[in-house]
This record gives structure tokens, sequence and C-alpha cells, in this order.
């Protein structure tokens, strides 16, 4: 296991039928999920999965209906068990741990958020968001106040009084994440938890789950079948077809190399200028000039994204360095490149350049 993993997931294999056991044991690996099926009478959930999540990490397991990843994500918090891998989390392998160390773990580490709400009618708000809390043993006062401080940062001061059934379905979303906050986990798994919500209302969520994140540092593991939600959300993507995983990476390596047709589809609607950027497009500095251009403010981050080009691109006249975490020139970028990678969604390589003939004028272009 790499040391600074917080979650390792080794060669996860999860079978349903009447004896997943002796399936798997006689299973010829090189089936397909419907050859299996045919031949053992047993569905593959997953499939010979493994990855890796680290500290603080938001990480997206996509894929579309069937492909296996719900069934994942219950594997990791052992709401199913496995039929066969591995599962550490901070180096402990929590498939061998007993029904107490279980429960102790998922008390005091992890919380898990639902796409149905999973509130308890018969509590309010406050007590819902305590629940936790309460089963763990800590006092009222402390519960309460712990589960108020989750609830003013989800937003819903003035309504913890309420009932779950006088609540929008967005605000009861909330409340559920909100319960998963205030017992303080290292780790958060949600499945598919926006999915229900009208679209207006699903993307305040994740503007909002994105916000707690950059305050919390919380370690994610985030199920979705959207890509742009996965993209939205994740600091890398792992996308599922048939058990298995057929890609991971950011998504900006996913969105600029699909691994195959399968990923392909998933990003060619997506906006590249939002996703790609600077350094990912960027060629070796062959123009002239590009450090004297550094020295005098004209540059951008490797890090710019492709849709904060164009400005800059005017300004500087058509080329700009492309700076690195060392402040270093790392490569240069112009119209064409930015162009082209723009277009590569539909692979026409057409577009007309805007005019970028004026120099760059000051140092008011930083990076």
């Amino acid at each position: 296991m790499t040391n600074d993993a917080k979650i390792e997931c080794m060669n996860i294999w999860k079978l349903f039928g009447s004896n997943p056991d002796h399936a798997f044991r006689t299973l010829d690996p090189k089936l397909t999920r419907a050859e299996a099926m045919q031949q053992s009478g047993h569905l593959i959930g997953v499939r010979d999965v493994s990855f890796q999540v680290f500290p603080g990490e938001t990480f997206v397991i996509m894929g579309l209906s069937g492909s296996g990843k719900s069934t994942l994500v219950r594997c990791l918090s052992r709401l199913m068990e496995p039929t066969s891998g591995r599962i550490l989390i901070d180096g402990q392998d929590v498939t061998g741990l007993t029904r107490s160390r279980l429960a102790e773990l998922r008390r005091y580490k992890m919380a898990m958020v639902f796409q149905h709400f999973g509130l308890y009618p018969h509590l309010t708000v406050l007590e819902n968001v305590a629940f936790g809390l309460e089963i763990r043993g800590e006092g009222r006062q402390s519960r309460e106040e712990k589960a108020m401080q989750s609830i003013e940062m989800v937003g819903l001061i003035g309504w913890e009084n309420l009932y779950p059934r006088e609540l929008s379905g967005g605000m009861q979303q909330r409340v559920g994440l909100a319960r998963a906050m205030a017992v303080d986990p290292e780790i958060m798994f949600f499945d598919e938890p926006f999915s229900a919500l009208d679209p207006l209302i699903r993307r305040e969520m994740q503007d909002e789950l994105i916000d707690i994140q950059e305050r919390l540092h919380k370690t994610m593991v985030f199920i979705t079948h959207d890509f742009a939600e996965a993209i939205k959300l994740g600091d890398r993507i792992a996308i599922m077809k048939d058990g298995e995983i057929v890609q991971t990476g950011t998504p900006e390596d996913i969105v600029a190399n699909p691994a195959n047709q399968y990923v392909r589809e998933f990003v060619e609607d997506v906006p590249r200028q939002k996703v790609l950027t600077a350094a990912s497009i960027m060629r070796e500095t062959r123009s002239e000039g590009m450090d004297r251009l550094h020295q005098r403010g004209c540059g951008v981050s490797g890090s710019t994204r492709l849709e904060e080009l164009v400005e800059p691109l005017i300004r500087a006249g058509g080329v700009l360095p492309v700076i690195g975490a060392d402040k270093a020139v790392i490569g240069e970028v112009d119209q064409s490149l930015l162009l082209r990678a723009i277009n590569a969604r539909t692979g026409d390589g057409k577009g007309d350049a805007p005019s970028i003939d004026r120099p760059c004028p000051s140092s008011r272009l930083t990076h």
C-alpha cells in the first residue's frame, strides 16, 4: 500500500447469486459479464477493481445505471460484503473487521449521504442531524451544539425545529449532508445524493459541497451517473462499465485523452474550454522573447482554463509563456493551439481566429 493513501481498494470482486464464493472460485476471469451470468448463474457486480483515494481528495466514481458504482461504494463501507479482495482504510484491512469494530469505524471515521435522504420523519431537523452523535453516546448539549454548527454550515439556521415533511427535497438533502458532517468523519461517501433534485437545486447543492470541501478538506468518495457533475466535483474520476473501471484520471486527463469509445461518448459534449488548461495544450517554448514577456508580467499559469486564455492572448499579440509552480517558463501557448483544443470535440479543427495583433501593454497580466 502507498503510505499516504487514505483508502485503498485492492482487487475487489462482488458477485450476486446463490453461491457467490463458489462461483468466484470457479469463474474464468476472462468471461464477459453476460458470459459469466450464462455459465454460473451469477451476476458480476464489481470486477477486479483497484484504486487509491488520498487524504482530502474528492474521488468520483461514475458510470451508467448498472455499471457497478453504487455496489462498489457499498463494498467500501461494508454495507455489502465483497466476494473477494481487500479494502484498506489508513492501512487497516476493513474486510477483516468484526461487527463491533466495523460499527466503531462507521461511528467515528466515516459517514454516508444517500440519494433518498434517509431522514427520520418523527424527528426534527436538529434531532436528525444530532442522531449520529446520540448513537455515540454524547450528551444532549454537546450533540445539539455540534448539530447546530452543521445546520449553519448547510444554510438551514431557522429551520432546525421543523420536520422533514415540512421541507423541500433540496432542504431535506441539506439535512442529510449536515447529519453526515455533524459526526466530523474523516471519510464521506456519497451515493448519487443529488440525482433526485431539480437541476437548479442540484447545482446549488454541488456548489455547497464544493464550498464545504474547501473549508473542511474531507476525504470524499462521490458516486454519480452525470459526467458534468463528476468533472465539477472531482479531483479525480474513475469511470465504470460492466463492473470494471475503464479509466481513472483528473477531469482534464479524461476529457483530453478518453481511453475508449465508451469514455469518448461521455466527454464529447463537455465544454472543453471549461476543463482543459494551458498546461494540457502548451508546446515547448520556441518563440523568441518568452522570458522577456514573463519578466514583464505577461504569462499564464499552467492551471489557467482555456476559457480564460483569450483575453491574455489578445493582449500579448497571440502567444504567451506558460508559467509553472516554480515561477519558471515551462512552455508556450498560442491562438492556433487554443482553437484546435476547443474544436477537438467535433474533430473539424475549424474556426475563425480573433484578431490578435496587439502587444501586452503592461504587467497587469499575472499568473
